[in-house]
């Protein structure tokens, strides 16, 4: 590699991404790299390749090992797609190449994303017994016509069972539930929510449905609230959350103490992350510059070039000037903001890189700032989108 043009007096922590890419139906709403499994003997159809999909994976690692090497893992994070299709086997079987090739912390966080159904809920001690630590279950409403018009393949009683599953087999999890959903009243949420807490999850994820480009959803849109009513369901989701113990850390995030999600942190916080898997996207810092790559996107393909060593569709430096705005796209993200001095140190760059987009951040009143730490104000959530945007290259 080229000479970079930074100084970084160390490194970040490092976590690792692993991209599971097959859903049994793709969501109408979904943007991820994610691809529907279609029965063998199908048009199109295909069974799940489990093992030559692990072979990649690996092979993938190995051509990534010499840029990480001695540096230790802190978080795993199994992603997709929907990895809890993959056999407890599968799971057991990648975490075990995994350790016989990186450094892992003792406490290293390893989530697994799972969705609710009978066929996986019966799985998941067996991930627990796998290594797995954490489980993030995408339950994202308890109302079955809505599960429905999501294109959720769970219903309701399958839901609360997963949730009550993951609660007895795992110390902690995760539980994602989506608001202003396509004819979702206020009402509508407050059942969804009381559900949800009555649960008592240690850790709750909340998302705003959204309509990404080259979706179902993109070619038919839905009827969905109007903004006011969404912003009106994001502070009773925020004040319940609150009463019942999860404390806001993120814009997306709620947590009991001790239960947030490190890995997530880890990128609010602008750390490394080395991704593996198709489509997934890698951020590692080096001590003269910071890299993003791009793994192929197409299962197939990926498995073809991770298992020939070329598993990089991309792989670039992030130029000087655009370090601000991915420091704070991420940063900014968290209730607690960031440190200044943590800025100097993830970038490589002074302060004065974003002096004027701080001055005029506390004019707006998006953030509040001190000698030493900078917060997003009640007014920066809410307008998050303006507030990063004040940090774009000029």
């Amino acid at each position: 590699m080229r000479p970079g043009t930074l100084q970084l007096p160390s490194l970040p922590p490092l976590s690792l991404y692993v991209h599971l890419p097959w859903c049994l139906k793709k969501c109408p709403y979904c943007d991820f790299n994610s691809h529907e499994l279609r029965p063998a003997g199908t048009e199109a159809g295909s069974s799940l390749p489990e093992q030559r999909y692990l072979d990649a994976l690996i092979a993938d690692l190995d051509a990534a090992l010499p840029l990480v090497w001695g540096r230790t893992i802190h978080s795993i994070f199994i992603g997709g797609g929907t990895p809890s299709l993959f056999s407890p086997q599968s799971i057991d079987r990648l975490l075990g190449d995994i350790r016989a090739r990186l450094r892992l912390e003792p406490d290293c966080e390893i989530t697994l994303e799972a969705n609710p159904g009978t066929f996986e809920k019966d799985r998941f001690k067996a991930f627990r017994t796998a290594g797995v630590t954490r489980l993030s279950v995408g339950v994202q409403s308890f109302n079955d016509t809505h599960l429905r018009a999501l294109g959720r393949v769970h219903d309701r009683g399958q839901a609360i069972a997963a949730v009550q599953e993951a609660a007895t087999a795992f110390d902690t999890f995760n539980l994602d539930l989506m608001y202003a959903l396509p004819g979702q009243t206020l009402d509508d949420l407050e059942a969804d929510l009381a559900q949800a807490l009555a649960l008592q999850p240690p850790h709750l994820s909340i998302y705003h449905l959204t309509i990404e480009p080259n979706t179902y959803f993109a070619k038919f849109p839905p009827q969905v609230p109007s903004d006011d009513l969404a912003y009106a369901m994001l502070d009773r989701i925020t004040a319940a959350a609150g009463t019942a113990g999860l404390v806001r850390y993120e814009v997306s995030a709620y947590a009991r103490p001790g239960h947030r999600c490190w890995h997530n942190l880890n990128y609010w916080e602008f750390g490394d992350y080395l991704g593996i898997g198709a489509g997934a996207h890698s951020k590692l810092s080096f001590a003269d510059r910071v890299v993003r790559q791009v793994r192929f996107r197409e299962p197939r393909l990926y498995m073809d070039n991770a298992l020939a060593g070329q598993a990089l569709a991309q792989d670039d430096e992030v130029a000087r000037a655009d370090l601000p705005f991915e420091f704070m796209l991420n940063a900014l993200r968290l209730k607690d903001g960031f440190a200044l001095q943590q800025f100097c140190e993830r970038t490589g760059l002074a302060l004065t890189a974003i002096q004027s987009g701080l001055e005029e951040a506390v004019r707006k009143g998006l953030v509040e700032r001190d000698l030493s730490r900078v917060r997003p104000t009640e007014r920066g959530f809410d307008f998050l989108s303006d507030l990063q945007g004040l940090f774009l290259a000029g």
